[in-house]
């Protein structure tokens, strides 16, 4: 049974996994645009691998939508495509991680979901119902834990969901739900991702 998490919360990935191995996951983030909003309403999501100092390893350490290969340099974080409306049920995008390939010096693995020129179309998290991030365990299918965002956010058109993170030899998922107003750009600088 999925562990059902409240903003700050964390689990631990590798104990939920019980049995199972945990060698790769499915991060899934959901959303959908409220009704009277217009059908462009584009959200995007994407991982930034973070090191010891909350900061991307390096610019190449981003992985989203427009990434050479969808993938990171070591292969650790895939991208598997964009999702344009945020129709239907289940996942509208996902990030595969291969925890085996994380980079060494990397601590944790962030994901943001920002709204594509939210700014400029006056869209925010306000106007967008049933968001939320999951993480599933790729060796049986199982999800381990989920956050459901129910609050806040009614400004921001960039939002941090989530983590996933190294705690000695384990695997743990918090959720964040933090969110960025000034938008995407300004959430990669504040992860250390430099904005030309």
């Amino acid at each position: 049974m999925s562990v059902s998490l409240s903003k700050g919360g964390s689990v631990s990935l590798t104990k939920e996994a019980g049995s199972s191995r945990l060698t790769s996951v499915t991060v899934g983030l959901g959303w959908d645009p409220r009704e009277g909003y217009g059908s462009e309403f584009d959200l995007d999501a994407s991982a930034i691998i973070l090191g010891p100092n909350g900061k991307a390893l390096s610019d190449a350490d981003l992985i989203f939508y427009n990434t050479p290969g969808l993938t990171s340099p070591t292969g650790a974080v895939t991208h598997t495509g964009d999702n344009q409306d945020g129709e239907g049920e289940g996942d509208d995008e996902t990030l595969i991680i291969a925890l085996d390939l994380v980079p060494a010096g990397a601590t944790a693995i962030v994901f943001l979901v920002s709204i594509h020129e939210g700014i400029s179309r006056g869209q925010s998290f306000g106007v967008v119902d049933n968001a939320f991030i999951r993480v599933v365990n790729n060796s049986d299918g199982r999800e381990l834990a989920r956050f459901d965002l129910t609050d806040g956010a009614t400004t921001d058109t960039a939002l941090a969901f989530g983590e996933l993170y190294r705690d000695g030899s384990d695997w743990k998922f918090r959720a964040i739900g933090d969110g960025h107003p000034a938008g995407f750009a300004a959430a990669l600088q504040h992860y250390g991702i430099n904005v030309g």
